[in-house]
């Protein structure tokens, strides 16, 4: 990047989407999360960075409240940030942060694995970690690094009759996923969300949406994962109770893998911090990463205490 004026600040309404959509698709790092239509699903009033003819892009997830503007990590998208078609350097980065329209005065966003920063002036920054599974190699070379745990559990559900079933609609798992599927701060907007995602995943033939069912043909887990730039993004996993019990995740995950593997294609398990997940993952041979998330707060008083 040589000159500042080259980046420049676009509002929702002006974007060329299709100028967009083929940076994301081309981008060494492109994610489902960046495309246009995930964007205007999950944050339907979003705005961008541009640089030059849409060679380098930044969504910028904003909203507002009580009249201040922020940027804000929408729900069902581990990892935005700028995305590129040429290589992405600490100066690139710091250049996209740093052109931030100052009306945002408080951001709380994560940037993707390839925005890697030592340090950034005005922001706290947190590592969080991710794990993704290169499913590349043949299944049996694959399932040769799953852990004995997870070969357990898998075993198990097979025992009891756990069966997976493939190509689900968004009608068929929303009783399951409104009782069993609440995350922290899940409203009932961001589970209408949810059903257009899958929807418009499915639309695009980008979305798979695999059902466990115990022996009684009852649903009793659900998995949601979208394809783009080779990479499986696990959206979204919830068990029952039964399901729990049964260990009918590690089964549908393992039917998953089995279905894309001998593909140059990345499973990408979206997180966690949390052991208990994150071992999970690690027990189909997951490889870990880390991605960063971007903080600052620049509320006036006495908004800005809330916040701290």
């Amino acid at each position: 990047m040589k000159q500042k004026t080259e980046l420049r600040h676009i509002k929702q309404t002006n974007i060329d989407t299709q100028k967009w959509d083929n940076c994301i698709s081309k981008s060494i790092n492109g994610m489902v999360y960046a495309y246009s239509w995930y964007l205007n699903i999950v944050c339907p009033d979003w705005e961008a960075l541009v640089y030059g003819d849409y060679e380098t892009v930044m969504p910028l997830t904003q909203n507002q409240k009580y009249g201040v503007s922020y940027l804000y990590q929408p729900f069902f998208t581990q990892q935005l940030g700028i995305f590129s078609c040429n290589k992405i350097d600490e100066y690139l980065i710091n250049q996209f942060l740093d052109a931030i329209p100052k009306k945002f005065k408080f951001i709380e966003i994560n940037l993707n694995k390839y925005n890697r920063l030592e340090n950034l002036n005005g922001y706290t920054i947190k590592e969080n970690d991710n794990y993704e599974l290169d499913l590349i190699e043949n299944y049996e070379n694959i399932f040769r690094r799953y852990n004995q745990n997870n070969i357990r559990n898998i075993r198990k559900a097979i025992h009891n009759k756990v069966s997976i079933l493939k190509g689900l609609m968004p009608n068929d798992i929303f009783g399951l996923v409104k009782t069993y599927g609440k995350i922290p701060g899940m409203k009932e907007v961001h589970l209408n969300m949810l059903r257009q995602l899958i929807a418009a995943s499915i639309r695009y033939k980008s979305g798979y949406l695999y059902g466990a069912y115990n022996e009684h043909n009852t649903l009793i887990a659900v998995g949601f994962f979208v394809y783009s730039n080779n990479r499986a993004c696990f959206i979204l996993s919830v068990s029952s109770d039964e399901g729990k019990d049964l260990s009918a995740m590690f089964l549908l995950v393992d039917e998953f893998i089995k279905d894309f593997s001998n593909r140059n294609m990345i499973l990408d398990f979206e997180g966690s911090n949390i052991d208990t997940i994150a071992r999970f993952y690690k027990g189909f041979g997951a490889n870990q990463f880390r991605y960063l998330s971007i903080r600052a707060n620049n509320l006036p008083f006495p908004l800005k205490l809330l916040k701290n």
